[in-house]
């Protein structure tokens, strides 16, 4: 039950410890002493009727002997009642409203190092490990994890308030926002689709959901900007074809290869209202952008195929604004698909090659246009290498199944027969 509210919980807990201090750093290590007593508590003593109340409270209480403690040793007069007041904490955390996007704009507050921001907010407000931030943004987990140090040192030195910025103020922060939330909501995904085959990966899910849920309240706070509806739109898309990622053996299915028929109508529907809300105030950016290759994508419900020509127009914008590894081989491969194999492989190639070494995605699109290109032995090698990228059994067995296609469609043509498939 502790694992379970931990899951669940842990931003929204962590914004409220954190919000009367002002101490990121501390609150995170008052909430994992409160976890640890309900992990040695709980299965003897029963579930409190409030969990997450309780854990506050003990929390609470943690902190207020860390200062308790400063104060003896340095021989600093103690002032109780204010000390109580800082700490207080409401026992019924649902009477008390979300401090999430508090945390949030207090980790992209302008003090915080610019590349640091997203990653922080990443850890803080959705719980998510160093080391899963640290390979989202392609960077080693210790250098992850001391930056995210020094970040939570900055706030609680530099005082940094845990309040919403003023509309003038909240510009320069939603960007960093914007990007975290976006890339809880990609690891989420990805982590379950490489889920154990036999688990489903549900904490993973509800990492995408928490994120899709953050990106909804900012929504409720920013109705009217493009960039929020865009990202909103985005997620909403995307988790609508979540039904269809798994087959009926657990196994994972591809994009392509997707059931239309278990796409969720009702998020496709709700994305598709933000995205022609956000393209109403006219300033393109962009999660504009990346909601309109979803809706690309899903709109196969509806045409039965994929519009390859116009995910290809939309990448091409995409990597002017926001030229990310993902972003370079998704528009490699939606040319190739949309004109010619050559062309999505020479622009393959075109990118930075230290990049693409242990970018699984790049090496699974290279060996679908290789194969498409004729180029079988090619083909074979690139899927090895995606296949030894691969962080999960779902994702390595769909490779594996298509290397054992290739391989028998290799031996069906026989020797000397170079022709496409």
């Amino acid at each position: 039950m502790a694992a379970q509210t931990a899951r669940d919980s842990y931003g929204r807990l962590l914004s409220l410890v954190a919000s009367r201090s002002g101490d990121l750093a501390g609150a995170q290590d008052a909430l994992a002493d409160a976890f640890r007593a309900a992990l040695e508590q709980w299965p003897a003593r029963g579930v409190p009727d409030n969990p997450q109340a309780w854990l506050l409270t003990v929390a609470r209480n943690r902190q207020l002997d860390v200062v308790r403690s400063a104060a003896a040793r340095t021989s600093v007069p103690l002032d109780e009642e204010a000390i109580e007041t800082m700490f207080l904490v409401d026992p019924d955390p649902d009477a008390i409203p979300d401090q999430r996007l508090k945390l949030l704009f207090v980790c992209a507050h302008p003090a915080i190092e610019e590349g640091v921001r997203a990653p922080l907010m990443m850890q803080t407000v959705l719980g998510l490990e160093a080391r899963d931030i640290a390979r989202a943004f392609l960077v080693p987990a210790a250098a992850m994890a001391q930056r995210l140090v020094r970040a939570k040192r900055k706030i609680r030195d530099a005082r940094i308030p845990f309040a919403l910025p003023g509309r003038s103020d909240m510009p320069e922060r939603l960007d960093a926002v914007l990007e975290a939330i976006y890339g809880a909501y990609a690891i989420g995904w990805d982590l379950a689709g490489e889920a154990v085959l036999t688990e489903p990966g549900d904490a993973d899910e509800d990492l995408a959901d928490e994120a899709r849920f953050l990106a909804d309240l900012l929504v409720q706070l920013l109705p009217e900007h493009p960039e929020v509806l865009g990202l909103a739109a985005g997620l909403a898309l995307s988790a609508a074809r979540r039904p269809a990622r798994v087959g009926p053996d657990g196994e994972y299915v591809a994009l392509d290869a997707q059931d239309t028929k278990r796409w969720d109508v009702r998020l496709m529907r709700w994305g598709e209202r933000l995205l022609r809300r956000a393209h109403g105030q006219g300033r393109m950016g962009r999660f504009q952008l990346e909601a309109a290759i979803q809706s690309v994508h899903v709109a196969r419900a509806q045409t039965g195929c994929t519009d390859w020509a116009a995910l290809a127009l939309l990448y091409e914008g995409l990597v002017r604004v926001a030229p990310s590894i993902g972003a370079l081989v998704a528009r490699a491969t939606a040319l190739g698909l949309a004109h010619d194999p050559a062309l999505g492989l020479a622009a393959l190639d075109d990118i930075e090659p230290a990049k693409c070494q242990t970018f699984q995605p790049a090496w699974a699109a290279r060996a679908h246009l290789l194969t498409l290109a004729g180029r079988h032995a090619e083909a074979l090698s690139a899927l090895d290498r995606a296949m030894a990228l691969a962080q999960g059994p779902r994702v390595r067995a769909e490779l594996a199944q298509r290397r054992r296609q290739l391989l028998s469609s290799a031996v069906d043509r026989g020797p000397g027969d170079s022709s496409r498939q």
